[in-house]
């Protein structure tokens, strides 16, 4: 069955897209420890919705399943060429979810709200595990300029 389309997310959304984050998580090739104390600033909290927008995929049983943030990008973090852009600021699947099409679509989703805001493109910081994905996704690797600042996976997709 194809992935249902994503919708906005609310604040009574965040446990259960907290618990998602915190799964997929738990599948990154880190150890116990550095997933442990990196989990935290992963998981939103409500003082976050002022400032991201939250996608969500549910299966038939309105269960959250997936999920993406954004919000507008840093100038400092796009390409020398760009001037705007959306940062694709979180994209999570249950791992049990995971090469069913459900990031793709909230990728799509990302990639058709810069288009609609007339940005220059959409911007991802990506976790290494997630780097590969990206790729295939056609996006563009950005070189790391300033390596005490910049992401060391950064991808670009021109609007």
């Amino acid at each position: 069955m194809p992935p249902r389309d994503p919708r906005p997310a609310s604040a009574d959304d965040l446990a259960a897209i907290n618990r998602v984050i915190a799964a997929a998580v738990d599948s990154w090739r880190l150890s116990q420890r550095v997933k442990r104390l990196a989990l935290p600033s992963y998981l939103y909290q409500p003082h976050d919705l002022a400032h991201l927008e939250l996608r969500v995929i549910e299966d038939q049983e309105a269960e959250i399943i997936a999920v993406a943030a954004w919000e507008p990008a840093d100038p400092r973090d796009l390409p020398p060429h760009a001037a705007s852009g959306l940062l694709l600021h979180g994209l999570y699947v249950l791992p049990e979810r995971m090469r069913q099409g459900l990031g793709s679509v909230l990728l799509n989703a990302a990639r058709l709200t810069a288009r609609e805001r007339h940005l220059d493109g959409l911007l991802i910081k990506a976790q290494a595990d997630a780097a590969p994905f990206f790729r295939a996704a056609g996006m563009t690797e950005l070189p790391v300029r300033d390596p005490k600042r910049d992401f060391p996976n950064r991808f670009w997709q021109s609007g």
